[in-house]
């Protein structure tokens, strides 16, 4: 799963990016290209079953974020279309928008800069869609017939992105399996920083203009300088500001939330780890993230949830409880749960 991290020229993307990631990049001198750092999601969870367990390795489900080359748009003028290539490829999106003074004292107007990426945003949007049915119009008259879904759920879009309104308000419309290919830029979630100054943790009066969006406040340059700590040092820093925990941890936590994912972990002497699915998937379909022999193979899960297993203290004894269940293929794999897939092939 892939999120991109976008904004306006001097938001600190490339702030971010890199106290995300902790890849430093100390020459300014370098061509421009996009950026793409892995990262594991931190998950006290794991900790506590790698304690339990004592594996030999400990893995933790991972996140990618991607950090586009994106030209500097002009006062008044729209980006490229090209531009968007890249950020059509992600899962979701992270707008950063500038919340401390710019350089000479330039005031930050976090709110209008949202609107002008968010228009820009829909008007690609808008573009895409209009091709489409003028295409699939002129196909009709050539006697190819159309798919009346798809024209139904394009109209749909249409009518929205004319009143300026973000596919992702409609959440339902804009995961329709017939638009998937369209990777519509307003369609998927996102995420709103304000990039603040290091002494303010505040979150500037929004009214409606991100009503029904998701926001957080953060520190950019604070962060990045946590970034290049090593742990000690961090952590004294962290008792410095009165920060409990970093925000990009938080941050990374709502990403994986933002793109609808859960973990589940499987624990032995070898291994512990997290893997990641979508919510609702059915255990046969979990059991492919794994291996697709176990889903061709598969008997039956099983489960224990991980609060249950803390709570008894050992898998032995999670047992005796009765906690430890078999469920069937369709059973609903929820967050936390600990699962041994039995299977034969």
């Amino acid at each position: 799963m892939k999120l991109g991290i976008i904004g306006l020229p001097g938001a600190g993307k490339s702030t971010l990016f890199e106290a995300l990631t902790k890849i430093i990049q100390e020459d300014t001198t370098h061509k421009p290209e996009d950026r793409l750092g892995t990262i594991k999601v931190p998950d006290d969870r794991v900790n506590r079953l790698s304690s339990m367990y004592n594996p030999k390795k400990t893995i933790y489900a991972q996140i990618e974020y991607l950090l586009p080359y994106i030209a500097a748009q002009k006062p008044g003028h729209k980006s490229d279309e090209a531009a968007w290539t890249t950020v059509r490829t992600c899962d979701a999106l992270i707008q950063v928008l500038r919340n401390f003074e710019g350089y000479g004292g330039e005031t930050p107007t976090p709110l209008e800069d949202f609107n002008r990426l968010n228009e820009e945003m829909i008007f690609a949007d808008l573009l895409v869609v209009e091709k489409r049915l003028e295409r699939l119009a002129l196909d009709s008259k050539r006697g190819k017939k159309a798919d009346p879904e798809e024209v139904r759920l394009l109209t749909e879009c249409k009518e929205m992105l004319e009143k300026e309104k973000p596919l992702r308000h409609n959440p339902e419309l804009a995961a329709a399996k017939q638009l998937k290919g369209f990777t519509f830029l307003s369609g998927k979630p996102m995420l709103i920083l304000f990039n603040n100054p290091e002494d303010s943790e505040n979150i500037p009066d929004t009214g409606e203009t991100l009503a029904g969006e998701k926001f957080l406040a953060i520190r950019g340059d604070l962060e990045h300088e946590l970034a290049q700590m090593d742990e000690n040092e961090a952590e004294e820093y962290l008792l410095e500001y009165g920060i409990s925990t970093s925000a990009m941890d938080r941050m990374i936590s709502l990403s994986y939330e933002l793109l609808g994912l859960i973990s589940f972990f499987t624990v032995g002497p070898d291994e512990v780890r997290a893997w990641t699915i979508k919510k609702d998937t059915v255990a046969v379909d979990a059991a492919e993230v794994i291996h697709s022999d176990i889903k061709k193979g598969f008997i039956r899960a099983e489960v224990v949830a991980y609060d249950d297993l803390m709570e008894a203290g050992s898998y032995k004894e999670a047992r005796n409880r009765g906690t430890v269940r078999l469920e069937g293929k369709t059973y609903p794999v929820q967050d936390g749960d600990i699962i041994e897939f039995r299977f034969n092939v």
